[in-house]
């Protein structure tokens, strides 16, 4: 895929970037304002490229993503693993979701519950009654709650440290920094959302994998 335009528009980092240790680049906290208008602009144009990718060649990228899924995680069952409902073309796990179900993992998906809050996950298994949550994204229609094993993220960008460009909510943060236990996190994306760096701030947790195809 022509990912020119993304060569273009970020290869020069803006002026009140600067270097951390590990290569990666960030900004001062004064410069917030502009960092967020800058993943403002990235996440526009990522979420565009996606959508412009054709169904039959996302659900050939999905299946390419479970399959890393398989080696990287595993034995799947006695874990509880969340997912999420696919949203403006992200990858489609739900397939992968369900084998992993009936290998004997415990599933599940996110829900929002308030603005500024965690996320929580309820359990999920295919078949099981949804409700109408955020965005009208399928929610359980449980009020069960269960802690994840493995989180498995959607992701808008992504850098090579590992730090995710999500909607620009936080969710997965709080989410993260909440949980008693770290689950095991993996960021799900396509190969040409990587962007040089997405700018870390002190609130970013980095992920401990990321996944892609394309």
């Amino acid at each position: 895929m022509n990912t020119s335009s993304g060569d273009r528009d970020y290869a020069s980092p803006p002026c009140f970037m600067h270097e951390l240790a590990s290569g990666a680049q960030a900004a001062d906290a004064d410069h917030w304002p502009d960092v967020r208008r800058w993943r403002k602009a990235a996440r526009e144009r990522l979420i565009a490229e996606r959508l412009a990718v054709p169904a039959k060649t996302r659900s050939e990228l999905a299946e390419d993503i479970a399959n890393q899924l398989d080696r990287l995680i595993g034995d799947p069952a006695g874990r509880v693993i969340g997912l999420y409902w696919p949203f403006r073309g992200e990858p489609d796990l739900r397939p992968w979701l369900a084998r992993c179900a009936a290998r004997g993992a415990e599933t599940a998906l996110p829900v929002v519950i308030e603005k500024g809050a965690p996320l929580v996950f309820r359990p999920y298994r295919p078949g099981d009654t949804l409700e109408r949550g955020v965005w009208n994204i399928p929610v359980p229609a449980t009020q069960a709650e269960i802690a994840p094993d493995i989180v498995v993220s959607p992701l808008v960008g992504f850098d090579a440290a590992r730090y995710r460009l999500g909607y620009g909510g936080g969710f997965y943060d709080r989410t993260l920094a909440a949980l008693a236990k770290k689950p095991l996190v993996v960021g799900i994306g396509y190969a040409f959302s990587q962007l040089p760096t997405i700018y870390p701030q002190p609130h970013d947790i980095a992920m401990d994998h990321i996944v892609t195809a394309g």
